[in-house]
């Protein structure tokens, strides 16, 4: 069995980041423990190994979507189908650990759309048949710009038709190698700005479907088309939109 990390690192974020995305991250030092447990239970530092004690971290800014994440329905919309949507505490396990496949998108350029047809196409050429609860993960190689000033203005977005067929082949996660699953928001912005209609912004979010979308993934480049299992599991935050996963790919 070989294990295939598809996350991203967390670190701390370069100054000037967004809040929304800014990781601020406080270390405390084995010698900063020992002191510790000296001070709350009067423990001499002679009597601890090297004088030491914890080691802890603190994120003290990390937001559910500020590194490989899982979003729940409740991300989209606070309704979706007429029910109220479901938080990601509320998801299904099973949704988290299955077959996966990688379908690459490389050739589409920052703001392309990636449609039904294109989808389809993909599957044909790689001999895939999706089968109910695949989890079917977008590569398009703007993993490679992660860390960088315009990570979030770069990659293709899957339209939300596309992602109504995924849906309707029984599919419940997606994930892309890019900030988003939709289009750069600058560049949804302005096309809904443009249009002066609805479901220009943010469609494939808003497209009112039960699905969980994994954004910034990383590495799918070292994983088969087909042939793998997935394991996203997110972090069981009570009433979250979404939460961090150590998203990875398992072969043999």
């Amino acid at each position: 069995m070989r294990i295939i990390d598809l996350s991203v690192p967390i670190q701390e974020t370069p100054a000037g980041t967004p809040d929304s995305q800014r990781v601020s991250i406080t270390y405390s030092s084995n010698a900063q423990g020992g002191t510790e447990i000296e001070q709350l239970f009067g423990v001499p530092l002679d009597l601890l190994r090297s004088g030491e004690g914890w080691a802890t971290e603190t994120f003290t800014h990390f937001g559910t979507h500020s590194s490989t994440h899982v979003d729940a329905p409740l991300h989209y919309n606070s309704m979706i189908g007429g029910q109220p949507a479901q938080s990601i505490d509320q998801l299904p396990l099973e949704w988290f650990f299955a077959p996966g496949v990688v379908l690459d998108f490389r050739h589409k350029t920052d703001g392309d759309v990636i449609t039904e047809t294109d989808v389809q196409a993909e599957l044909g050429r790689i001999g895939h048949t999706l089968r109910e609860r695949d989890i079917v993960l977008i590569r398009t190689g703007r993993d490679e710009f992660y860390g960088q000033a315009d990570y979030w203005l770069r990659g293709p977005g899957v339209s939300a038709d596309a992602t109504r067929w995924l849906f309707s082949q029984g599919v419940r996660v997606m994930g892309i190698d890019a900030w988003g699953w939709d289009a750069p928001l600058d560049r949804q912005a302005a096309a809904a700005r443009a249009q002066g209609a609805p479901g220009v912004f943010w469609a494939a979010h808003q497209v009112d479907l039960p699905y969980s979308q994994i954004e910034r993934l990383a590495n799918l480049g070292a994983l088969p088309a087909t042939g793998f299992q997935v394991a996203c599991f997110p972090l069981r935050l009570v009433g979250g939109s979404a939460a961090p996963a150590r998203v990875v790919g398992i072969l043999g």
